[in-house]
């Protein structure tokens, strides 16, 4: 264990029983938990990783723009900024640029002008194709709306990526039998998010950012 902390018990034990090694690991001072999943990054991606952390690391609260994902269990999209959540939208059909143009003049349009009012915004989605098409640039330029740079891979620099994690927590013990029953639960869980807990998020990024820098851009 003091070699490789990364072995698993499987790997550790040989003469003893799984339980006894894992009784003896505790023994010792020792726990077991599992490695969080980590999206990969070449060198390219990293080094992008790093440059937009240190970009971005002295920006202020009002600097940091709004945020939308989509959620693949159901595919929904979502929009937050630290004002608090949009309305939700459920897909039912594979995400291509027309179908994420749809979802931008409907849904994203509506969102801004709630979280947002009157004052500018910069918008943040992540490299999916049909985000990062040209025929859905040229839609944001028509709009006037710029985007936010985004490196590849870079979930941990996502805060919205946070706030999926709420909702998914708050919904583990339902019990549900069917898509209609999922969405609705989304849809009620997505209601309870506050905007003090959409702002708390906001407000983490710049510990975020230092630990990206910290890690030389890798993932963390």
């Amino acid at each position: 264990m003091k070699q490789n902390p990364f072995k698993n018990v499987e790997e550790i034990h040989k003469d003893a029983s799984r339980a006894t090694t894992h009784r003896r690991m505790q023994d010792m001072g020792f726990s077991c938990c599992i490695p969080c999943v980590k999206p990969p990054l070449n060198n390219r991606q990293r080094q992008k990783h790093l440059a937009w952390a240190k970009d971005k690391k002295d920006w202020t609260a009002a600097e940091r723009g709004t945020e939308s994902t989509l959620l693949e269990s159901v595919m929904v999209w979502g929009a937050m900024s630290s004002a608090g959540v949009g309305p939700l939208c459920f897909l039912r059909s594979k995400v291509n640029a027309a179908v994420y143009q749809d979802v931008l003049e409907h849904f994203m349009l509506p969102a801004a002008d709630q979280l947002c009012g009157d004052a500018d915004f910069i918008f943040q989605q992540d490299l999916a194709p049909a985000h990062s098409v040209k025929a859905t640039s040229t839609w944001f330029k028509d709009h006037g709306i710029p985007v936010l740079n985004w490196p590849a891979n870079s979930p941990d620099l996502n805060p919205i990526e946070n706030l999926w994690g709420i909702v998914k927590r708050k919904m583990r013990y339902a019990r549900l039998n069917n898509a209609e029953e999922l969405k609705a639960t989304i849809r009620a869980t997505w209601a309870l998010i506050t905007p003090e807990q959409c702002h708390r998020l906001i407000d983490f990024m710049p510990r975020c950012i230092a630990v990206v820098i910290q890690a030389k851009g890798a993932p963390t």
